[in-house]
């Protein structure tokens, strides 16, 4: 399993399609601040709360400069509808193969329910805007996870 990213190092690049098939690259957010979140599965409760968090914050995240991204295994059209199903205003994207959450250090070994299973680990990178990582949090509790990270931010 490749090593979880650490403050001071470059962010790796990714280019995944979002909900409506577009390509979507971390070169995209050059001379900006951005979370980039992988989360286990959509529409999930964790994930949706996770997600209506990020929505419920994007606009104090964007006046401070800061977008998000949220990067899933799910297919485009589960992203589609969750987009639409909870009104989330801010890119999902397909990493299906699951290459990105890997060069991420997101994927790895979890317990659910007592039972061990390789997947997506709950995990949040921050990169600078010279696209290198601010900070990387991995196994990340839904429930307050936005909040957290806004008081890491200073907003």
């Amino acid at each position: 399993m490749p090593a979880q990213l650490a403050a001071g190092k470059p962010a790796p690049n990714f280019s995944l399609p979002n909900a409506d098939g577009e390509q979507v690259s971390l070169a995209d957010y050059a001379g900006r601040t951005v979370v980039v979140y992988f989360y286990p599965k959509a529409a999930t409760p964790g994930c949706t709360t996770e997600a209506c968090d990020f929505r419920d914050s994007l606009s104090a995240l964007n006046n401070a400069g800061v977008d998000v991204v949220g990067i899933s295994t799910d297919p485009q059209q589960d992203l589609a509808r969750f987009t639409t199903d909870f009104g989330l205003n801010f890119p999902l994207l397909s990493d299906l193969n699951h290459e990105v959450a890997e060069s991420w250090g997101a994927w790895g070994e979890k317990k659910v329910n007592g039972t061990t299973l390789i997947g997506t680990l709950r995990s949040t990178v921050v990169v600078n805007p010279d696209g290198t990582v601010r900070s990387a949090g991995y196994n990340v509790a839904a429930d307050g996870h936005v909040a957290r990270l806004r008081r890491e931010l200073g907003l």
